[in-house]
């Protein structure tokens, strides 16, 4: 296999801009207007601002959602630490009691973590065995201070969809807010922000085709749901994240929501078709185990462990295939997946763990490229361990 022809297979971590989304976003930055400040009153800003309207017309569009109720930021991560800190801290007078899971991502964990060191009390929730929140587990769990809840809509890991409708209904009877993290979701499956009943909701664009360093987060328009700023110096975006817009970037979120919204129908599909077709070409395999459940798990995401296989030997054996071993925010620390240990897997099995991820332009042949080397590289690593000694068996 030529080394230097890369298959791309990471798509939960990020995803090719859209040629035509490039090319308006350098379009734009060429313009007169679209360098200009969108808070400026001249004829220059005007024009800029009006860009950036659309762009949140394009974006209330995929959700179902009023535009003005949307906050433009640089990504998911900035909007889930924005509505987590807003609402945690502006709502701390009532109470002091908030509720996670364990599974999150790192920029929710991290924000409640940073949470408990401010006095606040986090209760945190595990997955059943299957990756899923058990309902009755989290109505159990709130008390009469409870405030803020926090649950993913898809684990970026092991693709697993929670129930966020009956999340969302449990929070609504005890006055609780509820806020998702839809990184995974936004634009890869349909979303009726209306008919849900989400408070807070995050998301992000290079998860769908967007540019980087474009997000956006949804706040509800209803009582009792604001948000304590996290930056302070600007009236842009009604005061919840001031600072001058990155026109272009925004520009080329708004387009990414059109087209996702557009494809929906057509994306799912394909997604998922990729997916089982990968599935029977390993599933075969010795020690090969699929983490998540495979009915309520999105199309576009397969994880899988393999026992008395190594995560980094298997990672480096699989080159020029890009794929992820756990979240792309937690691939440096070497660490086995967290997500996988706490739905019960063991520290071998969450080490060895591969995420394979499918997009809009994976294709068969990459799906074929993708089995013949994980195959390979698999039984090769398999003969390369070790036997185990009698003192080892003995143990």
């Amino acid at each position: 296999m030529n080394r230097r022809h890369l298959v791309y297979l990471d798509y939960a971590a990020t995803t090719p801009v859209d040629s035509e989304i490039a090319a308006a976003m350098a379009d734009c930055l060429q313009s007169p207007y679209g360098f200009a400040n969108p808070s400026s009153n001249h004829v220059a800003g005007r024009q800029s601002a009006e860009l950036v309207e659309r762009a949140r017309a394009q974006v209330g569009a995929l959700l179902n959602a009023e535009p003005r109720d949307l906050a433009f930021t640089s990504g998911a991560t900035e909007s889930n630490n924005l509505a987590i800190f807003g609402a945690a801290r502006h709502r701390a007078h009532r109470g002091k009691h908030l509720i996670t899971m364990t599974t999150e991502h790192k920029s929710v964990i991290e924000c409640f973590e940073a949470l408990q060191r401010e006095g606040f009390d986090v209760t945190w929730l595990d997955p059943d065995k299957s990756g899923k929140l058990d309902p009755q587990l989290l109505e159990a769990a709130i008390r009469d201070d409870t405030q803020l809840v926090s649950v993913m809509h898809i684990n970026n890991e092991t693709g697993v969809i929670q129930d966020i409708a009956s999340i969302a209904a449990i929070c609504h009877r005890r006055d609780v807010l509820y806020h998702c993290d839809a990184a995974q979701s936004a634009g890869k499956l349909p979303l009726d922000i209306a008919a849900l009943g989400i408070d807070l909701l995050s998301l992000t664009g290079h998860k769908f085709y967007g540019p980087q360093g474009a997000g956006a987060l949804f706040v509800a328009d209803r009582p009792g749901c604001q948000l304590e700023p996290l930056l302070f110096g600007g009236s842009q975006e009604r005061r919840r994240r001031p600072g001058t817009h990155a026109v272009h970037q925004i520009l080329g979120l708004g387009l990414a929501a059109e087209l996702a919204l557009s494809r929906l129908a057509a994306d799912l599909p394909h997604c998922r078709r990729l997916r089982e077709r990968l599935w029977l070409g390993i599933r075969d395999l010795p020690g090969l185990c699929r983490n998540g459940d495979e009915k309520e798990t999105f199309a576009g995401i397969l994880n899988v462990s393999t026992a008395g296989v190594d995560g980094e030997s298997l990672m480096l054996a699989l080159e020029p295939l890009c794929v992820a071993r756990g979240s792309a925010c937690n691939a440096q620390s070497g660490e086995s997946s967290f997500v996988l240990r706490a739905m019960g897997r063991s520290d071998a099995l969450a080490q060895s763990a591969i995420r394979f991820s499918f997009g809009r332009e994976t294709t068969n042949d990459d799906i074929d490229v993708a089995i013949e080397r994980f195959r390979w590289a698999v039984n090769h690593l398999g003969k390369l361990r070790p036997p185990e000694t009698a003192t080892a068996t003995r143990a």
